[in-house]
């Protein structure tokens, strides 16, 4: 059985606090004041029950440790899957690839190797069975990006405890966790940590294996990825992925925790350090080795986040495209028959008249198309979110390389700067994939206010139509209502004609006559005090509107006189000469309130020849 070397007592501490963890962490900094401590906790606490699996029969975490036993690969045992009699495992020799995956609380205990040496006054006394190994890769990851993590919180807090990892990791972690709808899709963010000088040396810990001099950064990244195969209908869809790194500056012993619903990271991952991969991706022989590896593993991380992002912004146009001259039925039954672009074109710019075909669009149709813009702008926001995360990542290994406790930096200069040139072009990629979306939200834009000055324009015919209806009503009632009212009138007992005793109906001309003598006045007399009076409205709105058009034409020529031309307004001066710059030729607002007595009152002191003159000809 492999020896047990034994734990330092602060770590033994932190470890058997774990479940308070990030306030067990041995290395403070700065932003790990007590209360930001807590404040994490808290939200761990409160985010747990959505965030971790609580039943251990769904536990499944993946660890793929290369050269184990501080990169000997030799000699180091490890207790197989099956279990004795007695239950106790069995012990398995290991090769340079080791790895498995992680069903229960007390299988993760044995494969960090942690061991009961003893037990103290208080506490057990804990100790190792191996070092840590060169790389170690730990994926978590969910059913899909708003599934429960399949981890529960006491393995978590095992696994960011026993590596020491920074309480930042936990900004990225709770973005995960059982969701209706993707939560904080937008939050992107680069964090570091620095520990290089030689003082944190005294904080190692031989037993694991660790320096004390390391680097840890965390960060995120998001990809798209096709929900269906179908070309016809694919159905993209945006999904995050976060990334934690910590190296060893001293040994190279390299920590990477991947979080992310869905396994295809980690086959990138495997296929990345598998017998096919290229030799200097998987060499671990020394520090230097180990963090050129660390390099290809971080643009293997940032190459998927640039996959596929093509074909969704040309999707996104396809959809757009139909969106704009779909039929509502076809749009609900989710058939999208995908169309050209010259099908929208016509549907929003062919002629409206009367013997043409065109659609006429509805508030839904509105609707569902800003949907769409919608997601064009949240992909424009995704796609500037993961090029500043390249950028900090540049940033920070340009800056590592300068740093002169950075003890590799004279071995490792043109591997930063290969690193920094394969980011940089991936970044110019993402660069050209958001002006091409930027110039579809402008599209869809334009698009929109169109198809609404179509429905304002055919509102605007309608209510034209129904006015003339109005008016012809209005003048039909102005006709009939004073014969309506004299018949009325004269229907009363005030004035009779008949001798309504009479069984037959006789007819009476001076009935006729009367009634005629009183309608045909009273008719005329109506309809005329109706045009002056339609009149007399239309000339008191003009009057409202042509003293205001004056004004801002005042305002207008003041202004122009103010900007720096040549000639003047005041008195005795004349208009300008024909080589200064001419006004602005005067609206017909301006025209039709000019005084027709206006005249130059001064003319120029030289005579002039109506030529034009350059600007470098003008002394």
């Amino acid at each position: 059985m492999d020896p047990v070397n034994p734990l330092p007592a602060e770590f033994q501490a932190s470890y058997d606090e774990r479940d308070r963890y990030p306030q067990n962490l041995l290395q403070r900094s700065i932003s790990t004041y007590p209360i930001a401590l807590s404040r994490y906790l808290e939200r761990l606490d409160k985010a747990s029950d959505d965030l971790c699996e609580r039943d251990v029969e769904k536990v499944d975490v993946c660890f793929r440790d290369l050269k184990t036993n501080d990169g000997a690969g030799e000699g180091l045992t490890w207790p197989s899957p099956e279990c004795l009699s007695d239950g106790a495992y069995k012990l398995t020799k290991l090769a340079d690839v080791s790895k498995r995956n992680i069903h229960s609380p007390t299988t993760l205990t044995q494969w960090l190797g942690v061991r009961q040496i003893g037990r103290g006054s208080s506490n057990q006394l804990l100790g190792v069975a191996k070092k840590d190994p060169k790389c170690r890769f730990i994926y978590i990851y969910g059913r899909n990006s708003r599934a429960r993590l399949n981890i529960t919180r006491s393995m978590l807090t095992e696994i960011l405890t026993f590596h020491q990892v920074m309480p930042d990791i936990l900004e990225f972690l709770l973005v995960y966790g059982l969701q209706s709808e993707p939560r904080d899709l937008s939050f992107s963010s680069f964090r570091e940590q620095r520990c290089l000088k030689q003082s944190y040396g005294r904080s190692c810990i031989s037993s694991l294996g660790r320096s004390g001099r390391q680097y840890q950064i965390c960060y995120n990244l998001k990809g798209v990825t096709a929900k269906s195969k179908d070309p016809e209908n694919p159905d993209f869809s945006i999904r995050p992925a976060a990334f934690y790194h910590k190296f060893d500056v001293v040994g190279g012993n390299a920590l990477w925790i991947v979080v992310k619903g869905g396994l295809d990271v980690q086959e990138r991952f495997k296929e990345l350090t598998g017998n096919n991969a290229r030799p200097e991706d998987k060499s671990f022989g020394d520090a230097i080795e180990c963090f050129r590896s660390s390099l290809s593993a971080h643009l293997m991380f940032c190459r998927w986040s640039t996959e596929d992002w093509r074909a969704y912004i040309k999707w996104l146009e396809q959809v757009v495209d139909t969106e704009v001259s779909h039929i509502s039925e076809a749009y609900d039954s989710k058939a999208r028959k995908l169309m050209d672009t010259s099908q929208t074109k016509m549907a929003l710019l062919a002629p409206t008249t009367g013997g043409y075909h065109y659609t006429i669009y509805t508030a839904a149709d509105i609707q569902r198309f800003l949907i769409w813009q919608e997601k064009i702008s949240e992909s424009i926001t995704v796609l500037e979110s993961n090029i500043e995360v390249m950028k900090s990542l540049m940033r920070f290994y340009t800056k590592l390389d300068e740093n002169q406790d950075f003890d590799l930096r004279s071995f490792c200069t043109d591997d930063i700067d290969e690193f920094c040139t394969q980011l940089y072009n991936m970044v110019n990629d993402f660069t050209l994939q958001i002006s091409r979306a930027k110039a579809l939200v402008k599209l869809t834009g334009d698009r929109g206010e169109l198809i609404k000055q179509h429905r304002l324009e055919r509102l605007n015919h309608n209510m034209e139509k129904e006015a003339i209806l109005v008016r012809i009503v209005t003048i039909v009632t102005l006709i009939y209502l004073p014969a309506t009212f004299v018949s009325t009138f004269f229907s009363t007992d005030i004035i009779k004609y008949q001798d309504s005793d009479s069984p037959k109906g006789t007819f009476s001309p001076i009935a006729m006559e009367r009634w005629l003598q009183v309608t045909l006045p009273l008719t005329s007399l109506t309809l005329l005090v109706a045009y002056y009076g339609n009149k007399w409205a239309d000339s008191k709105s003009r009057g409202r509107m042509l003293p205001t058009a004056r004004v801002v034409s005042s305002r207008d020529q003041e202004e122009s006189s103010s900007t720096g031309e040549f000639g003047h307004t005041g008195a005795g001066i004349g208009p300008t000469t024909p080589f200064m710059s001419t006004p602005a030729r005067p609206t017909w607002v301006n025209r039709a309130w000019r005084p027709k007595s206006w005249r130059p009152r001064s003319i120029p002191l030289v005579p002039i020849k109506s030529t034009s003159f350059s600007p470098s000809q003008i002394v």
